[in-house]
């Protein structure tokens, strides 16, 4: 299994506040990866790192095998990378279908892009308010269509910032079901997200973040044997 982003002692601060130190994690082609820890530990600002929103002071970003950390965060999304950031982040003023179409593109030379249609397929429920705006739709339905608007660009990495947070249980689990499929279709993603026990059942590999540092990293079976591990960093 190739290699598709590879961080290497990635070290970031915001002015003189460090965060990252020295944070290094691999994500292989076709599985899903974890970034865990307690808020506030790192994992948003490792993944503005990755997509240039926030660059490094140190340390490598490789991508497709290609150095990104210092490219701008346009460049780095048309090379396949596609994030789906915490809060949403989805146009207020564009409707559901405008929202979506705005990011057609085809990233990652699918002979089975995603399509309009498709996204519809996966989220039905964002085929029956095709026409409503951005800012009429519940926050479920906005999560709904943050993924999609990403699965728009067909990536080769499919990046989920808080994916769940703050959702109903019945949307949440709508959420994980999507990501299911997209595991099942080859999707490469990497995942941030508080809820373990899901996160053991959907993803390959995962690594554990404190103050800015990698304290662990292992697979889903090594993470399902070691509760005592949650407790120390994850808070579950």
């Amino acid at each position: 299994m190739s290699v598709l982003l590879e961080v290497e002692g990635l070290e970031t601060a915001y002015g003189t506040s460090q965060v990252l130190f020295g944070l290094s994690f691999t994500v292989a082609q076709g599985e899903v990866a974890t970034l865990l820890g307690r808020n506030g530990m790192g994992k948003t600002t490792a993944v503005r790192s990755v997509t240039g929103l926030t660059p490094a002071r140190s340390g490598t970003v490789r991508f497709l095998g290609e150095r990104v950390e210092s490219l701008a965060p346009d460049r780095i999304a048309r090379m396949g990378l596609a994030l789906v950031p915490e809060g949403r982040q989805i146009f207020p003023n564009l409707t559901v279908k405008e929202n979506l179409l705005a990011f057609a593109a085809q990233r990652n030379g699918s002979k089975t892009p995603w399509t309009l249609d498709g996204v519809l397929v996966m989220f039905p429920r964002l085929a029956e308010r095709l026409r409503h705006m951005g800012n009429q739709l519940s926050g479920g339905e906005q999560q709904m269509l943050a993924i999609g608007r990403a699965l728009m660009t067909n990536p080769h990495l499919l990046i989920l910032d808080e994916a769940t947070e703050g959702l109903a249980p019945l949307v949440r689990e709508d959420i994980w079901h999507c990501l299911n499929k997209l595991r099942a279709q080859g999707q490469t993603i990497l995942v941030i997200d508080k809820y373990v026990q899901r996160l053991i059942t959907l993803a390959n590999h995962h690594t554990i973040v404190e103050r800015g540092r990698v304290v662990w990293q292992g697979d889903s079976a090594q993470l399902a044997a070691d509760p005592p591990l949650w407790q120390r960093y994850i808070g579950v």
